[in-house]
């Protein structure tokens, strides 16, 4: 049985994502075991000799100063989890939920946070049993960490707070109970422990860049079959023009697009025409795509480093020194969601271009809006309404969320990331984009149908998918349902699959 194992140094955005959506189950590595005991050994040790340190035996945020005494730090972290469950907004989806779950089992697992391994043995248990706890979307700010929506998570710990078991909901105390599993009564740093941290915005962000990767690659095919419908050239993807400007992603692109336009009837039979450039939508798709997928390589790489890092606040350290820092503070993230979000608003931007050039006779030598009987039938007029109002909602969202900060905690906490807003504005714009790209496939192989000749190799695999989900448009039908097939295509992987496959391209 496929299982990934935590040891907080390895995790990969492909390993969230398998136990996120695949539901593959968890286990610890055994190094892990005494590490999270040492850091626990330290915590009682500070306890008992009545040392003052931040969470362990003291207020949080402006009441840091605070002490309390040690018959109530139980209490403590009971109330801190309480206090900071007051999260609002739709609950996140369930593959999130079980991301975040993940992220903050592999954080406590490099043995930093004074934890105690029951209490994230408990966490594994519930990851790999399906209680899930309800988070509601919104109410993190980015610093101290996903407060707010981690406290939703360890409410359930204790019984308490709701949760969804096998489809239904219920409260934490019955679905723990129905998944077998024991509650925890917190003790001394384990609230804050579970508490700190990064985990839900780079949860969002993790499973969004996974879903990226093949966007890009799907809208390229978009972009490959598109040109071919407006009987444009490949020349422009010529290897020698890329070489000389040699950005890993415009590259990779320009790469890409050879071969899926490898042996196209097409664009052979209008070689010697009189056109002498294409539109930039058509003719720069390595250069803006490639920017977007170097992009999108700088944020995985962040994020990567983030879901194996130690984010909890205080830290505490094998050598026995319990230090406050700020590695909770989501900048990193946040930026790099913002970058995301930018990189794929500019695939939308292209690809609902391009669509809206297959729209009309003058630009595609088609029939109007890829219909017969225009003015009977509108064909896809409306599908290209629903592009731009698709892109021109990214514009708003694109807008970075790291560039604010209010302050919280009565000034102590004077400057937050706003990352988990960047990370779910990133996550929307994504949605948005596969529909645009949908569309765009769904419009280019609507205007193929009016060629005799052969496509592309890469793009012909493309539009034998698609038709066989969606038949040609001979006359007006709704194409939401279509929009769906296919964008339920890019968004599972399935069309890349196939053109991949069919180009002897690694998966």
């Amino acid at each position: 049985m496929m299982m990934v194992v935590i040891d907080g140094e390895k995790l990969t955005v492909e390993d969230v994502h398998k136990v996120a959506r695949e539901r593959v189950k968890v286990g610890l590595a055994e190094e892990c075991l005494e590490k999270i005991k040492g850091s626990r050994k330290i915590v009682e040790e500070k306890l008992r000799s009545d040392e003052t340190v931040y969470g362990v035996n003291t207020g949080f945020g402006d009441l840091a100063n605070i002490k309390i005494d040690r018959s109530k730090t139980e209490d403590l972290q009971k109330n801190l989890v309480r206090s900071h469950a007051s999260g609002v907004g739709d609950p996140l989806d369930e593959d999130i939920v079980r991301a975040v779950m993940l992220l903050r089992i592999n954080t406590l697992a490099k043995g930093y946070s004074g934890i105690r391994f029951q209490t994230v043995n408990t966490l594994i248990d519930m990851l790999n049993e399906g209680v899930h706890p309800v988070i509601p979307s919104q109410g993190s700010v980015g610093a101290s960490g996903d407060l707010a929506p981690l406290a939703h998570m360890s409410l359930v710990l204790m019984g308490e707070g709701e949760a969804i078991y096998e489809k239904e909901r219920y409260s934490g105390k019955e679905a723990m109970e129905k998944g077998g599993i024991d509650t925890v009564e917190l003790e001394a740093k384990e609230g804050l422990a579970l508490l700190n941290g990064t985990q839900v915005m780079t949860a969002i962000g993790a499973l969004a860049v996974y879903d990226a990767e093949h966007l890009i690659w799907s809208a390229l095919t978009a972009g490959a079959m598109s040109l071919e419908a407006l009987q444009g050239t490949s020349t422009a993807f010529d290897e020698r023009i890329h070489q000389v400007r040699p950005h890993p992603g415009q590259r990779r692109c320009a790469e890409v697009l050879r071969k899926l336009l490898k042996g196209s009837e097409i664009i052979r039979s209008h070689k010697d025409c009189d056109k002498v450039q294409d539109p930039y939508t058509l003719r720069c798709m390595p250069q803006v795509y490639g920017s977007a997928w170097d992009s999108l390589d700088h944020v995985r790489d962040v994020l990567e480093i983030e879901m194996n890092s130690a984010n909890d606040n205080p830290l505490v350290f094998q050598d026995g020194d319990i230090i406050s820092g700020g590695n909770f503070h989501g900048q990193p993230i946040a930026l790099a969601m913002d970058l995301f979000g930018a990189a794929i608003s500019e695939i939308g931007n292209i690809s609902e271009r391009t669509t809206d050039k297959l729209m009309y006779e003058e630009e595609s030598g088609l029939p109007p809006f890829l219909t017969e009987e225009g003015g009977l039938n509108s064909g896809m007029m409306i599908a290209q309404y629903t592009a731009a109002s698709l892109v021109s909602e990214n514009k708003v969202l694109s807008h970075p969320a790291s560039v604010d900060s209010i302050p919280t905690s009565a000034g102590q906490e004077d400057h937050v990331s706003m990352g988990t807003i960047a990370a779910r504005h990133a996550a929307d714009i994504l949605e948005n984009v596969q529909n645009v790209v949908a569309i765009e496939l769904m419009a280019a192989s609507q205007a193929l149908e009016y060629f005799d000749l052969e496509p592309g190799k890469g793009v012909k695999a493309a539009y034998e998918l698609i038709r066989s989900q969606i038949e040609p448009l001979k006359r007006d039908r709704p194409l939401y349902k279509d929009i769906k097939k296919i964008k339920d295509l890019v968004a599972s992987g399935e069309l890349i699959s196939k053109v991949r496959a069919e180009l002897k391209e690694p998966l």
